[in-house]
């Protein structure tokens, strides 16, 4: 057994939870690890950790079976619940998916699907896609609740001294109803029939499994701390991209024709490790903890993403233009030649807005340039303050998007 005692990381292979084994590892504890298969290739990750061989081990369990969890938690000192099914959009019936579990926004096979929800104006469920309350209580809804459930009852039966639930900031932004312009703080909570009105089903789970959790811990006397991590990236430790991944994997691939300039809250997943670990290790930690680091527009995000890695494709918006000298020369010559026929696009130059706007302003530094990004409402500002009193700090914003595009490089999920 570690030499700091034993504790049990649900969802083990997972993005957060990966870096979760890690750090306890490399401080000496023994950690128990659930995950849906130990023989999967999807967890060998794992066992390659530093000191994995020696007190590191798995154990199969689905969050749903709660007896599965008993042997995992019994004999642990501390629980680290990040295990947690991820929407993927709208479901037809309530028998035509399983849940996949896995941790904090990131965990399940249909990764794709996730990416569009997290930044439309904080709908992680599209407007236009609706279906029954009953198709998201089988896929998202009840089993982040029951899951949770499961996990806290196993670790009070086995007289568990704390457990660290990982929410997400998903429990803290969607209230209409806090004052405009202030920041929000771990006082804010989504409002959960808010959510269910605008289909974000995520949201709502999140906030109900969040509430259930310090709702049990008072009742039946357990010691819980929850931590509400904002978007997740940096390196990644799994062979897969992970859904949080994908935000800074498709700004480097996809070549939006125009995006979207809102707020983004980042932090690192090794930033959120310690958060995790220090929640559990100081005694005076209680209630809950937003844990984020960086906000920031996504032009800047793009900006800085490629003044580090100029060659890959991101987001323009395109504009193509022609000289009106060149028009008038075009529209004689059209006249003139005899076997000119039918017709002829015009154009001379197609060139990003900003970097027009760039030239402009090299040329001419004294105008004030419109922005050329399309600038939305909506964004907020969240607050680490509380989580920093404690001594969680966090890592500047360009080692983390540098070490998470240098870890999809060796993934070979970016060239």
């Amino acid at each position: 057994m570690g030499e700091k005692g034993k504790v049990c990381v649900t969802g083990a292979g997972g993005y957060v939870a990966s870096w979760l084994v890690k750090l306890p590892l490399s401080k000496g504890y023994s950690v128990h690890g659930t995950v849906r298969d130990p023989q999967s290739g999807k967890n060998a990750h794992l066992m390659k950790l530093e000191k994995a061989s020696e007190n590191l081990k798995l154990f199969k369990a689905d969050l749903l079976d709660s007896n599965s969890l008993t042997a995992a938690i019994t004999g642990c000192d501390g629980v680290f619940h990040v295990a947690c099914p991820v929407p993927s959009g709208s479901v037809p019936t309530p028998e035509a998916r399983i849940p996949h579990y896995g941790t904090f926004r990131t965990y399940c096979v249909r990764l794709l699907l996730l990416v569009p929800y997290i930044f439309n104006d904080h709908t992680f469920i599209p407007h236009d896609q609706t279906s029954s309350l009953s198709s998201h209580q089988v896929e998202v809804v009840q089993p982040a609740v029951k899951g949770t459930l499961n996990v806290l009852e196993a670790c009070s039966e086995a007289n568990v001294k704390r457990v660290v639930y990982v929410s997400s900031v998903a429990a803290v932004l969607m209230n209409p109803d806090w004052p405009k312009g202030q920041v929000k703080d771990e006082s804010c909570w989504s409002d959960k029939e808010y959510c269910k009105r605008t289909n974000n089903w995520y949201c709502f789970s999140k906030t109900e499994a969040e509430s259930e959790a310090i709702e049990f811990a008072k009742t039946r006397g357990l010691d819980v701390v929850s931590v509400c991590p904002a978007l997740v990236t940096g390196p990644m430790l799994q062979s897969t991209a992970n859904s949080s991944s994908l935000v800074l994997i498709k700004l480097l691939k996809e070549g939006y024709e125009e995006l979207e300039n809102r707020l983004r809250n980042i932090v690192d997943v090794r930033d959120v490790a310690e958060a995790l670990l220090l929640a559990y290790e100081k005694p005076e930690a209680k209630g809950r903890y937003i844990c984020t680091a960086h906000t920031i527009r996504s032009q800047d995000l793009v900006e800085i993403l490629r003044r580090l890695y100029p060659n890959y494709n991101y987001a323009k918006k395109l504009r193509n233009i022609v000289d009106v000298r060149d028009v008038a020369e075009a529209l004689l010559l059209a006249y003139e030649k005899p076997e000119a026929k039918g017709r002829y696009i015009c154009t001379a130059h197609t060139i990003r807005s900003q970097d027009l706007v760039e030239i402009l302003r090299r040329l001419y530094p004294n105008y004030n340039y419109a922005k050329k990004f399309t600038e939305v409402n909506g964004g907020e500002e969240l607050s680490s303050e509380k989580l920093q009193k404690p001594g969680w700090s966090y890592r500047p914003l360009q080692e983390t998007l540098v070490d998470s595009v240098e870890s999809y490089r060796q993934a070979g999920i970016v060239e």
